[in-house]
């Protein structure tokens, strides 16, 4: 289609995005979609049925179904442990972009944008029309939405081979990898979106921000060049910048490109397709990672537009450059000048503290650990306590055990820790139960760990002047003069 053309049909959309393109290109600001507009797009075609991060290869299967009517669904292979790995495909025109997610099993945030976008590109009505008519158009997509089904159903990064197939490009070894090689070679997509998630501790370097969005043009050679195909990437993304700043200013990172000959995003440059990688990170107050979902939604659809309309040919690749690099400086919580005892003296350290996802019998938990201690001044908390003037104190098992941590009230919990106990004993739970209480709960054990120590599992005391100021239990912070409002997610030992 001519630039002449593609000018005329937007502005058969002008009513409803408010694009207003006129004149030339070079001199007028690049069309493109309106947030409030994106923001509405998503809350009418969010999928209900997916609630929280954490679901099934067999929970997407009636939702892949229900777009059989929209969209030409394909089986294009089978995972290690034989689960059906499909493709979605939609859209007629000559610029084929190819989106794949949950190559890392655990790694769900997209996937669940994904059916939120099927939902919006499937939908019906007027409102939408313009924009659905000009994608299909412009564009013939390829969606693998669960890449490894075999890690998602475990929530484990790996395939049952145990291989991360993000480093199975070039041996092959794995069939979803063989897969995801064989779907690009035959569709032979101009752009692809190697979608996925990144660990909370992402920050953009040296702020206290979360790197809530990382993006990457990745390198296709060891000098990490660039050429028509990774330049387009770079042009891409910096279109996408432009969005995120407006939706999370100062929260978007840009990842490491040094090359990975063993990985897919890297090769598939290499193998001539522009190819953009998608980070999701953390939000605060997004555990369940709805909000980002909501992001992924809004970017992934407003990237779609910019590569329809050939509208981030406006941009450059100084302004991917631009754009911040990652640090992984960030900790769950960081303690600041607290006070521990050795050898009789005492030495004034910050701790800083993460704690990661576990699993135990009733589902998701987390340990808490301290990562590192000392001089911290190059560390972000998500957390932080100013601990001037208090000191360390090992907590106390209480010695009577309850019958299960269901007769434990959060009053009760509070006043125990008032008293210096940490840990409390039950007869009847399991161990790894997952449980809500600010304490360490042992199944019928006398000890428990905790310390200070890199390593060690923070549980212990702050006091000052000997009375007890805060509580750390599995690496959560405790203010004892407050009933704490968090829920914890603690495992029993």
């Amino acid at each position: 289609m001519q630039v002449y053309a593609l000018k005329r049909h937007f502005l058969g959309i002008t009513l409803f995005f408010g694009l207003g393109v006129t004149g030339s290109w070079a001199q007028t600001p690049p069309p493109r979609l309106e947030i409030l507009q994106l923001k509405k797009a998503f809350e009418n075609h969010k999928e209900s049925a997916i609630t929280h991060r954490r679901f099934m290869h067999s929970d997407l299967q009636p939702l892949i179904q229900k777009h059989t009517d929209q969209f030409e669904v394909s089986l294009v292979g089978k995972s290690v442990l034989g689960k059906s790995i499909s493709s979605l495909n939609w859209g007629a025109g000559e610029t084929k972009v190819m989106l794949w997610s949950q190559m890392h099993g655990n790694e769900s945030t997209a996937t669940m944008a994904l059916f939120d976008l099927f939902n919006f590109l499937g939908g019906q009505g007027e409102e939408y029309e313009g924009v659905r008519k000009l994608l299909k158009s412009q564009l013939q997509l390829k969606f693998i939405p669960m890449l490894n089904p075999d890690g998602a159903d475990a929530f484990k990064r790996r395939n049952a081979l145990d291989i991360d197939l993000n480093r199975d490009a070039i041996s092959q070894i794995s069939p979803e990898a063989v897969i995801l090689k064989t779907v690009r070679d035959l569709f032979q997509p101009e752009f692809g979106f190697n979608l996925h998630d990144q660990q909370i501790y992402y920050n953009v370097v040296n702020t206290p921000k979360q790197a809530t969005i990382s993006l990457l043009a990745p390198a296709y050679n060891e000098a990490t060049e660039i050429n028509d195909v990774r330049g387009r990437a770079m042009q891409t993304i910096a279109s996408m910048n432009r969005l995120l700043q407006e939706l999370i200013p100062g929260q978007v990172g840009k990842y490491d490109d040094a090359f990975e000959p063993r990985a897919f995003g890297d090769n598939i440059q290499k193998w001539g397709t522009s190819t953009i990688l998608i980070e999701s990170g953390g939000l605060m107050g997004d555990p369940e990672k709805q909000e980002v979902r909501k992001i992924n939604f809004m970017l992934l659809l407003d990237a779609l537009y910019t590569i329809a309309t050939r509208s981030y040919t406006q941009y450059s690749t100084d302004q991917y450059f631009a754009i911040p690099d990652n640090g992984f400086q960030l900790m769950d919580l960081l303690i600041q000048e607290m006070q521990v005892p050795v050898n009789g003296s005492w030495y004034p350290i910050d701790l800083a503290i993460r704690r990661r996802e576990t699993e135990g019998n009733a589902g998701q938990s987390f340990s808490g650990s301290v990562e590192d201690l000392g001089d911290m001044q190059i560390f972000f908390g998500l957390e932080t306590l100013d601990a001037t003037g208090l000191q360390y104190k090992e907590g106390k098992v209480y010695p009577k055990p309850f019958e299960s941590v269901k007769k434990v009230s959060m009053e009760k919990a509070m006043e125990l820790l008032g008293q210096g106990y940490m840990a409390i004993q039950v007869k009847k739970d399991r161990a790894k139960d997952v449980h809500g209480l600010p304490l360490a709960v042992l199944k019928l054990a006398s000890r428990f760990s905790g310390g200070w120590t890199t390593g060690a599992t923070p549980n212990f005391f702050l006091t000052k002047d000997g009375k007890y100021e805060y509580a750390l239990v599995n690496g959560y912070l405790i203010d004892l003069d407050r009933i704490p409002k968090e829920k914890f997610r603690n495992q029993i030992y």
